[in-house]
């Protein structure tokens, strides 16, 4: 399987949510998935791919030309490195590569991918699987908005429940795994 993590490349954000990716690289490993990222080396973004080829397993990023290496420098150390004209192009191009997504903690571009593949399930643009690996409750506040727009209406109880939510790496990872298989069996079923 192809996981696409969206994730932080923040260097400011508090070391234990660099630990989680890091986890969650080397777990998506030893499980024998490809991991495709943003292709930056600093924080999360770099840990998740860092502990992954530490691993053995295979890491693909993906940056923007014109991306300032100040504010995310690319890891030339991915298996493969793949440049992209634009932001939109590189979105479009983890996305087409993703059998599934894994989004952790984020700033406000982490949020809009997280939205952009939400928003593509919900609408049946896409069945990939798609789970938030939450352990510190960072999301909190976006669940909390959600349901809140499930209640006036403005979402559809399909929209909510196209992500799942995790607290522990091994709990994500076994829940894109099951959606994986689930919508695959449902496939050969049609």
């Amino acid at each position: 399987m192809t996981i696409t993590v969206f994730c932080a490349s923040s260097t400011r954000i508090d070391p234990k949510h660099v630990e989680v990716a890091a986890a969650l690289g080397a777990e998506l490993a030893r499980r024998g998935h490809t991991l495709v990222t943003g292709g930056g080396v600093r924080s999360c973004m770099g840990a998740v791919a860092e502990a992954a080829r530490a691993e053995g397993g295979r890491t693909v990023g993906v940056v923007p030309a014109g991306m300032p290496e100040a504010q995310e420098a690319p890891d030339t150390e991915n298996d493969e490195l793949v440049r992209t004209p634009d932001m939109r192009s590189r979105k479009a191009e983890m996305d087409r590569r993703a059998d599934g997504f894994l989004i952790l903690p984020g700033g406000i571009g982490t949020l809009e991918e997280l939205l952009e593949v939400w928003t593509a399930r919900s609408l049946n643009f896409h069945t990939k699987p798609i789970v938030v690996l939450d352990p510190y409750g960072v999301y909190e506040p976006l669940r909390t908005l959600m349901d809140h727009l499930l209640a006036e209406g403005f979402n559809r109880p399909a929209a909510a429940e196209a992500v799942s939510y995790a607290t522990e790496v091994g709990e994500a990872l076994d829940l894109l795994e099951s959606e994986f298989r689930r919508v695959g069996e449902e496939l050969l079923e049609f």
